[in-house]
């Protein structure tokens, strides 16, 4: 982004829980990296000023527009939907939809905020379900995995529909030209997997869509980088997203305990320090951070609620730059050409191309 543009985000300074103090210190690491932003501050005004006045420059090119409530952690989507129109939150999506604001990012209560999201800004045109995504470190290309959590259960037109949001995201985001796109499944063989996975397979294999079909993954095909992206429902999704996150801990955990265990495996970390600290980095899950809720009728990014300065930022960037890529124009021209090939996402259709590849059910 030029230092000449200027795009303005929305930031739900009380959503998270080192908000605000990690969202505007955030803000003022992003500027650093894309001198072209600016911010608006939703929340408690006496919370915020202080650490804003503490960052000229983000002062510079942000405001504050005080709110009376904010969403709290464990509050129900219900709940929140009801004081939409005065949270930190709600006003701030909604500067997303008065065209105040280009995006908008927040570290607060995921069910509220895609609930929050979907009610103030729509979905996109022939989107039936926005999907959560976010991107996974692995041995190969860093992966993009959808759905995360937004949907439980999942049809076979709504996993096509995000086999185009994650290649259009891994275009933008990730710059990958042509996205290697696999379904992910309890085998690769066409006759496995649930009767859905398999009829969005086939249709994947007759449609035009902008990314590579791969056919099926498996679960341990996402650490090795085998595709750009991988598709599932939410479900199966948020099970391999805590997993991950989970053995990313215990991993963490082991290898303290074993460098710790005694003076010579101390000496020889001191040793390996600089590829311990390599590691470090490469696995560092803040910058990974920001999952966006790709579908939505306008930019809306979850930061992780216990993200510091450093990840809020990573978050922040990724919104930026599906603003700057217009990734939402791009969707609605993808979805529009795959409507062109509509017969064959009629079931009837579906059906006699299962028929014709003689898949089964797995036993």
């Amino acid at each position: 982004m030029s230092s000449s543009s200027s795009l303005t985000l929305a930031l739900d300074a009380m959503g998270g829980d080192n908000a605000p103090r990690a969202v505007v210190e955030g803000a003022a690491l992003a500027l650093s990296r894309e001198p072209g932003l600016s911010f608006i501050f939703f929340g408690d005004s006496a919370q915020i000023e202080p650490i804003l006045s503490a960052h000229p420059a983000l002062a510079r090119v942000s405001r504050i527009e005080n709110t009376e409530t904010q969403v709290e952690s464990c509050e129900k989507p219900s709940a929140a939907l009801r004081k939409k129109e005065t949270s930190s939150m709600g006003r701030a999506i909604a500067a997303v939809r008065d065209g105040v604001a280009s995006g908008v990012v927040s570290g607060g209560n995921t069910g509220a905020l895609m609930a929050m999201a979907m009610f103030i800004l729509r979905r996109l045109p022939g989107i039936d379900r926005p999907a959560i995504a976010s991107v996974f470190p692995t041995m190969g290309r860093d992966t993009v995995v959808l759905d995360l959590g937004a949907n439980t259960a999942c049809d076979a037109e709504n996993l096509v529909q995000f086999a185009v949001l994650g290649a259009v995201f891994s275009k933008i985001v990730r710059g990958v030209d042509t996205p290697d796109v696999g379904l992910l499944n309890v085998g690769t063989e066409d006759m496995k997997g649930r009767e859905e996975i398999r009829a969005a397979a086939a249709i994947l294999k007759n449609v035009p869509f902008p990314g590579r079909f791969s056919g099926h993954v498996e679960g341990n095909d996402i650490p090795k980088g085998s595709v750009d992206v991988v598709v599932t429902d939410g479900f199966t999704g948020n099970v391999a997203l805590k997993l991950a996150e989970g053995m990313g801990r215990f991993s963490s955990h082991v290898l303290r305990e074993a460098l710790g265990s005694s003076w010579l495996a101390k000496a020889g970390a001191l040793l390996a320090w600089p590829a311990l600290r390599a590691l470090k980095v490469r696995l560092d899950p803040r910058l990974y951070n920001g999952g966006p809720f790709l579908g939505v009728d306008g930019v809306c990014v979850k930061s992780h609620g216990g993200s510091d300065a450093l990840g809020f930022s990573c978050a922040i960037l990724v919104a930026a730059h599906m603003v700057e890529n217009g990734f939402n124009a791009r969707v609605a021209e993808e979805i529009r050409n795959l409507s062109e090939s509509e017969s064959a996402l009629k079931s009837r259709d579906v059906q006699s191309l299962l028929s014709s590849s003689q898949t089964r059910p797995l036993p």
